[in-house]
């Protein structure tokens, strides 16, 4: 990797600003005589994304004009072959300085590298994770004369430092990478993805999941007038201030057995709570689908959801019903579905598809966007993994219904992982961001 810069240790320290030491991070460390973590591979996945260099080791937000870019993108499937591309700005242009290729080698047990960069100049990488957060490579030339030794300390998943060495031990630099995936195509994640990170520490979650592209949340935590324990206000500022938007919120209460009055007086508390925190729309889960045996007890649901959604629309905010497998049940001829979305107001009340559910009901979501064009106004797309990973669903054939179904607000949602939570929210991300479904969406869909 040194052949980004010179052989010549005077270029090496002139600046740590400079795109040399930046060029860096797509190498790693030397190969020191440590013991590696087992899982090469999952570590690796940290690169995935867009990379910015900050001013200085300390800072924890990127500068307005950062001077170096990293576009880490996985070629061969989500654990294989990343492609790294690092640009410099130049005249406000960004101007590829460098082109690499990074795997992980099962034959040795080992990372390795190998690049170009703007001059011609060719290099060699190898090296490891010795822990959670430590990845260390060496650099060679052609000939295989070490050159340098860089290690890289994440601070987790959207930050880290990197420090170099010559091959004898010496002290060269050290820089701060930051990660900012673009933010364009308007991707939510629901909250419930990353439920027991967001209990543990909310702010630092929040700031990795704005670091990572997505615009907005829903959240799955409400409770007496808090999310997560915050007053709204507190909340909507606590989200706004990680580059996010608090757009959505899923919320429960149980009918049966509970008085009209109290049903609604809890409503009007809740739909309080959510105006003061600015969201856009509230979205419910039936937990009661099971006990409910005749047409009058489905019709009282029904009513029951207009009720809420007409106070909703009073209070400028939307309000959704969001299915999972239950609602494809039949009562008396009927499939509970298709009666809430023919006995509900269309003005106060819309559907939130999940499309995992949906699957696992063995029910098309395609025909529910032909019969009830305009209703679904957001989707939860999940999968049995990673989004699009079970290859159990063609999302890409659902997604070609996005405008007919009225989609507004398009959701990431994972509950089941392959990797570190972290890690699957943000392959997650990539995989809608990646779509050619996002690109039109985003093109053709104003989204408030």
């Amino acid at each position: 990797m040194n052949k980004i810069i010179s052989n010549k240790r005077t270029k090496y320290v002139s600046n740590l600003k400079c795109a040399s030491f930046i060029l860096l991070l797509l190498i790693g460390f030397g190969t020191y005589a440590q013991s590696k973590v087992s899982n090469q591979k999952e570590k690796m996945l940290q690169y995935i994304g867009t990379w910015y260099s900050a001013d200085n080791i300390t800072d924890t937000n990127l500068p307005e004009d950062p001077k170096i870019k990293m576009t880490v993108v996985a070629k061969l499937g989500i654990d294989n072959g990343l492609q790294v591309e690092v640009f410099e700005k130049v005249l406000q242009e960004w101007s590829t300085i460098l082109v690499e290729l990074i795997n992980y080698d099962e034959l040795t047990n080992q990372i390795v590298a190998s690049g170009i960069n703007k001059d011609g100049d060719c290099f060699y990488g190898k090296g490891f994770f010795f822990d959670d957060d430590k990845w260390l490579m060496q650099d060679t030339n052609v000939n295989g004369k070490p050159t340098m030794n860089v290690d890289f300390q994440f601070i987790n998943s959207t930050e880290v430092l990197l420090n170099g060495t010559s091959p004898e031990g010496e002290k060269l630099w050290k820089v701060k990478y930051i990660k900012q995936n673009p933010k364009s195509k308007n991707i939510g994640i629901q909250l419930v993805s990353v439920r027991d990170l967001m209990l543990k520490d909310s702010k630092g979650t929040l700031q990795q999941l704005g670091r990572m592209g997505y615009s907005f949340i829903e959240t799955f935590v409400y409770n007496d007038g808090k999310f997560y324990d915050f007053k709204p206000n507190e909340f909507k500022e606590l989200v706004e201030s990680q580059g996010l938007k608090f757009k959505g919120s899923m919320v429960f209460k149980d009918f049966i057995g509970n008085s009209k009055n109290s049903i609604m007086e809890w409503w009007n508390a809740c739909v309080k709570a959510h105006k003061l925190a600015g969201v856009s729309y509230i979205t419910t889960s039936n937990n009661e689908i099971n006990k409910i045996k005749t047409l009058e007890d489905l019709k009282m649901f029904a009513d029951y959801y207009n009720l809420i959604g007409k106070l909703c629309k009073e209070n400028g905010i939307d309000f959704g019903i969001h299915n999972h497998v239950d609602e494809f049940n039949v009562i008396d001829g009927h499939i509970i579905y298709d009666y809430l979305l023919e006995n509900t107001n269309p003005k106060y009340v819309f559907f939130e598809s999940d499309l995992y559910w949906m699957k696992v009901a063995k029910v098309n979501p395609i025909d529910y966007f032909k019969k009830y064009p305009g209703r679904f106004l957001s989707w939860h797309v999940k999968d049995n993994e990673e989004l699009g990973q079970s290859n159990e669903t063609d999302f890409r054939s659902i997604f070609e219904y996005s405008e007919l179904a009225g989609l507004k607000y398009n959701i990431a949602e994972v509950e089941k992982y392959n990797f570190p939570v972290i890690i699957s929210v943000e392959l997650a991300y990539h995989y809608l961001y990646d779509s050619n479904f996002v690109e039109r969406y985003s093109e053709n869909k104003k989204v408030d």
